[in-house]
């Protein structure tokens, strides 16, 4: 086999897609909702004992500490995220803005529904995000945290009390829409399992595409450029 026949059978070609501030909200992003799961779970569910004297502990004190921070470390992302979302590039605002309006964006998803239940053997390739993914991550992340974060500060002005920001701006509201604080609660918790189930299954679906697709899909998300194994430019969407 000849050189150029080598480097053609294992030709790529490079995208530049997920710029670094997107890249570093992922990552901070992805560790705060880790954080706030686990002590989340912790203040529903208390420790029954801890050990030694009460007065030398403060264990639920330090982890309702690390859920609050978690969470103002979240929002304040999130607002990030928005922003970003019209200075970025077009990948940016995908999640944000899925393009129902287009035929094709329809079209193209039900291939995808097709090829995640194993129904076709033939991958379609993207730049950015496939259009199942914009629309799963659109309303299953995206109308998630918002919640999440509306009904986090609700729950946490509820210990700042009347005149802190966190009342007037959400618990004042909030409380008289669900009723009580603990339908608030339920909901939250409830919430939140919805977003464990999506990051299972958004790691789930990476590395599934990472190996089936040809195409890059983790480290797209460290370095900002998504790869394409054995295609063409006239192959990938954008």
């Amino acid at each position: 086999m000849s050189t150029d026949s080598i480097h053609q059978a294992h030709s790529e070609q490079a995208v530049y897609v997920y710029e670094a501030p997107v890249r570093l909200w992922h990552w901070v992003n992805a560790f705060a909702i880790l954080l706030l799961a686990i002590t989340g779970h912790f203040i529903g569910s208390p420790l029954p004992s801890v050990p030694g004297e009460a007065s030398a502990n403060f264990l639920m004190g330090w982890i309702r500490y690390l859920h609050f921070s978690a969470g103002y470390i979240l929002a304040i992302g999130f607002l990030f995220r928005i922003y970003w979302a019209f200075v970025g590039n077009s990948h940016a605002r995908e999640i944000f803005l899925p393009p129902v309006w287009r035929a094709s964006f329809w079209k193209e998803l039900v291939h995808e529904a097709k090829w995640y239940a194993m129904l076709t053997r033939k991958p379609l390739k993207y730049e950015g995000h496939n259009p199942l993914a914009q629309l799963v991550m659109h309303f299953a992340f995206v109308w998630a945290i918002v919640f999440m974060i509306f009904t986090g500060f609700a729950m946490y002005g509820e210990g700042t009390g009347a005149g802190s920001w966190q009342h007037t701006l959400f618990t004042s509201w909030m409380l008289s829409l669900f009723g009580q604080s603990q339908n608030l609660h339920t909901f939250h918790h409830l919430v939140m399992w919805v977003i464990i189930c999506f990051v299972i299954v958004h790691v789930y679906a990476a590395i599934r595409e990472d190996i089936m697709s040809r195409q890059s899909i983790i480290s797209s998300i460290i370095s900002g450029w998504r790869s394409f194994r054995d295609g063409g430019s006239d192959d990938v969407r954008h």
